[in-house]
């Protein structure tokens, strides 16, 4: 009996629920290269914990990715320095974690060099998270958009930030959890930086 598989978007600092699943379809999963853009998802944003709870980390987007732009082809806009924005507050919510420090040399890079396309930036980003959770998994993309794939699980509108989800996620250890409880579904980042090498356990 072949394994299910997979359809996943392409996330920036993707939340914990994707790379559940990933790490669950690792032999078995395709990356969405060839869909329209969609605004106002994890495909330009992520969610970490701040003292005072969810804050949405953005990237802009160059202005015309319009609905019919393809995902791949949506450029980063640099018109303010968002990559400093990021990094500070990446710095603030997590310097005092007990991991912040062994993976900030890694991560660093994303918010000092400029990619011209949020697809490439978001692939690299991907592929050392991949690294540093110790999932061995190869990323292949998808060569066309299909609407559907009937034999497959497609999380490519599932996980949504603007939509309910009944992903039933189990808690671990937050930094700020005593102000504002456990925050469900946030960047992998938040994950890394608790947890560091028990990360792949919980996942």
């Amino acid at each position: 009996m072949t394994e299910e598989g997979a359809i996943l978007p392409m996330f920036y600092l993707p939340p914990v629920e994707y790379f559940i699943q990933l790490n669950k379809h690792k032999s078995n999963f395709l990356v969405e290269r060839e869909e329209n853009f969609i605004k106002q998802t994890y495909r330009n944003r992520a969610h970490i914990y701040s003292p005072d709870g969810v804050l949405a980390l953005t990237v802009p987007v160059a202005k015309g990715a319009k609905v019919h732009t393809k995902v791949k082809d949506v450029k980063i806009s640099y018109d303010f320095d968002w990559q400093r924005l990021h990094w500070l507050s990446l710095q603030n919510c997590y310097r005092r974690s007990a991991y912040f420090e062994y993976y900030e040399d890694d991560l660093a890079p994303f918010y000092h060099n400029k990619y011209e396309y949020l697809f490439d930036f978001n692939e690299q980003q991907l592929q050392l998270i991949l690294k540093l959770t110790k999932i061995k998994a190869d990323i292949k993309f998808t060569d066309d958009y299909i609407a559907e794939y009937p034999d497959q699980e497609d999380f490519r509108l599932i996980i949504n930030p603007k939509k309910s989800n009944p992903f039933n996620q189990k808690t671990y250890f937050q930094l700020f959890e005593e102000r504002q409880g456990f925050l469900k579904n946030l960047s992998i980042v938040d994950l890394l930086f608790n947890h560091g090498p028990q990360a792949l356990n919980y996942l």
